[in-house]
This record gives C-alpha cells, sequence and structure tokens, in this order.
C-alpha cells in the first residue's frame, strides 16, 4: 500500500513539475527533463500522424466544397497550356505513374507535409511546452512573437511560390517548342513543388533573421547600410542557386521578395538603434552627436524626461525601503 502510495506522489510531482503554477522557476532533474522530453515527443508525433491520415484522404476528398488536395497540387501543372502537356484519358490533366507504387507514395508524401501544416500549432506547442519552463517572462513573451511571424512570413513565402510555380513550369517546358510534349512523371513533379516551397518560405525568414541579430547587438545598422548593395548581389546569386531548374521568373520574384524584405528589416533595424542611441545618451553615456543624434532632438528629450522619471522613482523606492528597514 505504501508503495502504491508512492508511485501516486511520484506521478503528483512530475504534474506539479510539469505546472506553472506549481512550479514558477521551472526546475527539474535530468531524469525528469529526458522524461519531459519523451511525453512531449510522443504528442508531437500524435499530432503529425494524425494530421497525416487528415491529407492522405484529403488527397481525392472536396470537403465542404473546397479543392481537393491532389487538385491543389496539380494546379500549377494543370495549369500549362494544353498544347505544351500530353493528356490521357479523355483529355483529362493527369500525372504520370512510371512505377507500381509511385502514386502511393506520392500522395504518402503530400499527405505528410499537409498534416504537419496543419496540425503546427499542436506539434509547436509540444515543442514550446517543453522549452517555456527555461525562460524568463520576457523571454517567453518575446518567443511567442518570434514563433508567430516566423510561421506567418513561411506561410506568406509558400503561398508567393504556389501562385509562381505556374508561371516558372509554363517557362521550362517552353523551352523545346514544338518539338517536346510535357508528360510530367509524378514524383519528380511532386519534388519540385515542394522544394519551391520550402526555399521559398525559409527564404522569408530573412527579415526576422535579420531583426533578431540587430536587436541582440550583433548586426547595426551602420554595418547593414554598408554593407546594402552586397547583400542585395548576394540575395540575387542565392536566387539563382536556389531556384530548381533554369526558370528565371522564379529566380527574380524571390530575389525581389527577398530584396524588398531585407530592405524592411534594414529600417526595422534604423528605428531600434536611433531609440537605443536616445536611450544612451539620455542615461548619460556619451553625447548626441557620437551616436548621429540632433541635440534638439524632441524624442531625445522626450527620452531624457523619461529616464528621469525612472531615476526619480527608483530613489524614492530605495528612500521607502530604507526607512521600513529602519523601523524593523
Amino acid at each position: 500500500m505504501a508503495r502504491e502510495n508512492g508511485r501516486r506522489e511520484t506521478r503528483r510531482d512530475k504534474k506539479r513539475q510539469r505546472n506553472r503554477r506549481q512550479n514558477p522557476d521551472g526546475t527539474m532533474s535530468l531524469k525528469d527533463h529526458l522524461y519531459e522530453l519523451r511525453h512531449r515527443l510522443a504528442l508531437a508525433l500524435l499530432f503529425v500522424v494524425l494530421g497525416s491520415v487528415v491529407g492522405f484522404l484529403w488527397w481525392e476528398i472536396r470537403p465542404f466544397g473546397l479543392p481537393s488536395l491532389g487538385d491543389l497540387v496539380t494546379g500549377p501543372y494543370c495549369g500549362l497550356p494544353r498544347h505544351l502537356r500530353v493528356e490521357l484519358n479523355d483529355g483529362k490533366c493527369q500525372l504520370l505513374q512510371t512505377q507500381p507504387f509511385e502514386a502511393f507514395m506520392t500522395r504518402f508524401k503530400v499527405g505528410i507535409s499537409a498534416g504537419m501544416v496543419l496540425t503546427s500549432p499542436g506539434w509547436l506547442y509540444q515543442i514550446w511546452a517543453f522549452i517555456t519552463p527555461g525562460l524568463y517572462a520576457k523571454e517567453r513573451k518575446f518567443a511567442i512573437t518570434f514563433v508567430g511571424l516566423a510561421s506567418m512570413l513561411f506561410a506568406a513565402g509558400a503561398v508567393l511560390a504556389y501562385f509562381v510555380v505556374p508561371e516558372g513550369l509554363q517557362v521550362l517546358v517552353s523551352f523545346g517548342g514544338d518539338q517536346f510534349a510535357t508528360a510530367l512523371a509524378a514524383d519528380k513533379y511532386i519534388s519540385f513543388i515542394l522544394i519551391m516551397l520550402l526555399i521559398f518560405g525559409v527564404s522569408f525568414e530573412l527579415p526576422l533573421l535579420v531583426t533578431m541579430l540587430n536587436r541582440i547587438g550583433m548586426l547595426p545598422y551602420a554595418n547593414l547600410k554598408r554593407w546594402r548593395r552586397g547583400l542585395i548581389f548576394g540575395l540575387f546569386v542565392f536566387a539563382a542557386i536556389a531556384t530548381p531548374g533554369t526558370d528565371p521568373l522564379s529566380m527574380v520574384v524571390l530575389a525581389a521578395a527577398m530584396t524588398v524584405l531585407l530592405e524592411f528589416s534594414i529600417q526595422l533595424s534604423r528605428l531600434h538603434d536611433r531609440k537605443k542611441a536616445r536611450r544612451a545618451v539620455a542615461e548619460g553615456w556619451g553625447e548626441p552627436e557620437e551616436y548621429g543624434l540632433k541635440p534638439d532632438d524632441k524624442k531625445l528629450a522626450a527620452e531624457r524626461e523619461r529616464v528621469a522619471r525612472e531615476k526619480a522613482e527608483e530613489e524614492r523606492a530605495e528612500e521607502a525601503a530604507s526607512k521600513l528597514d529602519d523601523v524593523t
């Protein structure tokens, strides 16, 4: 009986350690960390499996009048002009199956990819729940913002890629002129689509990376301003290497989008560094000219007033604390 009670207490202790109210600082032993990691990974894998099943079934099902996953995936290929692609089975737009299990493996691969996207809030939360106990409140708030922006930027890049791929495919398949007709194998076509979505999605994380490096002081605005032309040239080189095939349209669209995002992140860095400079001057760490600021800057004057108020509040708090110590 005592053994059973001991087991129950151990389980309660583990639940308390996972609970932020019972364990605010998130302290856990190495063994408990490994158990927690196993628990979170199992739940994350469960979300991915369930999403993959949904994605596999969605391939040929049109829920609530929406297009099926198969229609969405073959959309760029079927968007090609009819004279550029081979049409079999009474003119239907279909991919070629060149191996016995190619259709199943293609559907399985797309189902897993779609399932991971659909259930991303679930498995991302499990990763987040494992990391959170080791972070301070300010760090948790920053991490939530980072994850949210990263997800939106990746989705925006993938959507842009989906609309660019049909035009890129048309350019690629038209090089053969009238001597070629296009009949794409399912496996290679799906790999091409997924690679394009991944490249565009990851590339759209650039402004987030630049902004983060600027926030922690590793990439100041002065360096970004000096390196701007070289960075833009590097983005075009990256787009030329990253986009598969010899499609110039996909390369130009990707490079142009990344250039706009880079410029946006540079301007955010400029605003951040100017705010940081005003704070440093207001706290007495130098003269305005040393930070490229004007002495009559209105925002600098407002920052000085804010710093003065904060210092006055700190002095009052210290004075009240000293009086309390004298009384006790």
